[in-house]
């Protein structure tokens, strides 16, 4: 396999793109993302095997399962990561090693549904969060360790649902090309 298709595979939708400006209209088609991926998810991987479950999305991936427990730990410190932004002045968060989360016994071999079932509740308190936000609560930000930036809360918004699209596309890519759908 070449490095451009490894990328291709890597990144089926393009790298993260942060905006250079946010509309509420932009916000509000985010939100709605995040509204609803988790029954977009389900549906995807409902009727996976087994087998199909623990499939390397790519050469060097995750399997299918560990994706989605790696979108319910990630959804989670970003969940946390708002509360901490909505009431501290710039936190600087906890980053963590998502490669190790997801080689840990929980995320290679736990039931996919024990992670859709908590992304269906968290999506919906996060969303419902969200939609609560003022503008000038959207403008509050958090302090990334790693990447030594503010990043500000309606960015975070485009960047998780990047993210949602991200993994479903790694995910459905998969299942295309080995004929599963």
């Amino acid at each position: 396999m070449t490095e451009q298709e490894l990328q291709q595979l890597r990144y089926p939708i393009g790298p993260y793109q942060a905006p250079a400006s946010i509309s509420r209209q932009q916000l509000s088609g985010w939100i709605e993302e995040l509204k609803v991926f988790p029954a977009r998810l389900e549906a995807l991987v409902k009727d996976l095997s087994k087998d199909q479950l623990d499939s390397l999305y790519r050469p060097g991936g995750w399997s299918v399962r560990q994706l989605i427990h790696h979108l319910a730990d990630s959804h989670t410190n970003c969940y946390v990561r708002y509360k901490w932004a909505l009431t501290e002045p710039q936190p600087l968060i906890k980053a963590y090693y998502e490669d190790r989360w997801a080689e840990l016994f929980d995320s290679r071999r736990a039931p996919i549904g024990l992670s859709l079932t908590y992304l269906h509740a968290l999506h919906a308190k996060w969303t419902y969060l969200l939609e609560g936000l003022s503008q000038e609560q959207f403008s509050r930000q958090f302090i990334h360790p790693e990447k030594g930036v503010a990043i500000r809360l309606d960015v975070a918004v485009s960047q998780y649902a990047w993210h949602c699209r991200h993994h479903y596309a790694h995910i459905e890519g998969l299942l295309q090309r080995r004929g599963w759908r």
